[in-house]
């Protein structure tokens, strides 16, 4: 059996890491690390795709706060300049066409662009949301909800996205991965 044929556990490091190295974006050190602790995945009585998420999110919440943040920036800005260029992942590409943000109208974009400048100047990071499911007009109106946060609850609020996120790329893998 080929190794993309085969469950996760049974992969080798960098088929494993291969494959999990964008679950959070652009962060392979995050599939790296759980390679590692790979053992511990057999045992989760909740099952593996479970515990890969459990153990990846744990991973990112023992990092230290520039190693998250670093984790934050390497996250693409909504509709922002590397989705008009065309360099998103493909997960972020499928997520942010989804919610149909591929086809904004030229106002619409200003606006966009106009969000994702006042969020990045005032925390740092770009903002970012779970967006599997929502619209562009929800996602409007959490950019200018959330805009107001305090720095603190906003990087936490943004740590918790990136889990969602995560969640979701994980459930998009194979059935096979999980066996």
């Amino acid at each position: 059996m080929s190794n993309h044929k085969k469950s996760l556990l049974e992969q080798d490091k960098d088929s494993f890491i291969n494959h999990l190295k964008d679950i959070y974006e652009h962060s392979k050190w995050v599939a790296a690390a759980l390679y590692e602790q790979r053992d511990a995945l057999k045992t989760h009585p909740e099952g593996l795709q479970f515990s890969v998420a459990q153990v990846m999110q744990d991973i990112v919440e023992q990092a230290d706060h520039s190693t998250q943040l670093a984790l934050l920036r390497a996250h693409p800005d909504l509709a922002g300049k590397a989705a008009l260029a065309g360099e998103l992942t493909d997960a972020s590409s499928d997520e942010q066409a989804g919610a149909g943000l591929n086809h904004l109208s030229p106002s619409e974009l200003e606006h966009f662009l106009s969000l994702n400048t006042g969020y990045r100047d005032k925390f740092g990071f770009p903002f970012i949301m779970a967006v599997r499911g929502a619209t562009k007009d929800q996602i409007i109106e959490r950019f200018e909800t959330r805009l107001p946060n305090a720095p603190e609850k906003e990087f936490r609020h943004a740590l918790n996205e990136v889990h969602k996120i995560a969640g979701f790329r994980l459930q998009d893998l194979p059935e096979y991965f999980w066996e």
